[in-house]
């Protein structure tokens, strides 16, 4: 029995180990939008969402960062420019399958996310 057990655990760890952390990756988002898609990370990358400012407005990115730069602030370039356009940005990272998703909306408390949950499978019973 502990045989069985032990290589159940060995077959888990390998499938571990082969797979890839997933992340939500934005290039470049201004304001609230960042249009973001799914993209799998490197070894040593870990999720993160950046959050800075330039000439007052929102800057946003999300994607995947090797782990020494996480949860730093640095300067960084606007995308598609050169060394001139300088804005600050807060990357902060998180470890697991897209962890850096967006916040939740304004307004949308954890009880209306609820009932909205329960009358979509209220309607799903009705409609079968």
């Amino acid at each position: 029995m502990n045989r069985v057990i032990l290589q159940l655990v060995a077959v888990a760890f390998c499938f571990a180990i082969g797979q890839a952390l997933q992340c939500y990756k934005c290039t470049f988002g201004v304001g609230s939008l960042c249009i973001t898609s799914e993209t799998k990370c490197a070894a040593g990358e870990q999720c993160y969402s950046g959050v800075g400012e330039a000439a007052g407005v929102d800057i946003k990115m999300k994607g995947c960062l090797k782990v020494a730069e996480c949860n730093r602030t640095a300067e960084t370039n606007l995308p598609g420019t050169t060394n001139t356009t300088l804005y600050t940005m807060m990357k902060t990272c998180c470890n697991t399958d897209l962890c850096n998703a967006a916040p939740g909306l304004p307004g949308a408390s954890g009880l209306s996310l609820a009932l909205a949950t329960i009358t979509a499978l209220l309607m799903a019973q009705v409609l079968v």
